[in-house]
């Protein structure tokens, strides 16, 4: 792992959702070479900025032990945070390479890799812990949701109504602990339909940048 994270945080042990453990046991004969165990966080524990995905994909994150590194997920979301001096360099390989996030983290509603990459209302409910026990200890003051999901994800991590927050690409939710970000996830589909461009994308971005040095956003 690039980093230790307290329990509350992350538990490389965690066999809490049965489907999710199972599925890992069975990775790890199929790929012995691969990380198959919960993914923790990658970046600065203090970050003002933490960007929250969906999952752990089986062959990017569960691969590599790092989110989104090692598939087609990370390659918009890390040239982009390079793009605006979020990172030292604009792709992530391995744990191990160098690469860095600077002022930033990324996290996952669920540290597991889920079957067909679809983690059921139960799973993400489980693993909500892990990401509202983030939130308390390291209090980012921006944060952007890859995808509807992750949206609620920390909507529910800070004990709110998810019918107060509607997610939306470009969205911005001022929370009472911070200023809540929406995008597209950046997803091999959402990026090759065109439903995610690397400009709107950007915007988002952009937005959360500005909102850090300026105190302000749209």
């Amino acid at each position: 792992m690039d980093q230790h994270w307290p329990l509350g945080v992350f538990d490389v042990q965690c066999t809490a959702c049965p489907r999710l453990a199972n599925f890992h046991e069975g990775n790890r004969t199929r790929y012995p070479d691969f990380f198959n165990a919960p993914v923790p966080p990658f970046g600065d524990p203090s970050a003002q900025l933490l960007i929250v995905g969906l999952a752990p994909g089986l062959q990017g994150a569960n691969r590599t032990g790092r989110p989104f590194t090692g598939d087609y997920c990370g390659d918009l979301l890390y040239s982009t945070l390079h793009k605006f001096g979020l990172a030292n360099r604009a792709v992530s390989v391995a744990v191990g390479d160098g690469f860095q996030l600077v002022n930033a983290r990324v996290s996952n509603a669920v540290k597991c890799v889920p079957p067909e990459n679809k983690p059921t209302p139960a799973e993400i409910k489980t693993c909500n812990r892990f990401l509202s026990h983030e939130l308390e200890i390291s209090q980012p003051r921006a944060v952007l949701a890859l995808g509807l999901v992750a949206h609620q994800a920390v909507i529910k991590a800070q004990g709110l109504a998810q019918s107060a927050f509607k997610f939306g690409h470009a969205a911005q939710h001022q929370l009472s602990a911070f200023r809540l970000f929406d995008s597209y996830h950046v997803s091999r589909y959402n990026t090759q339909t065109g439903r995610l461009t690397a400009p709107m994308f950007e915007s988002v971005v952009q937005a959360a940048c500005e909102f850090l040095e300026h105190g302000r956003g749209g």
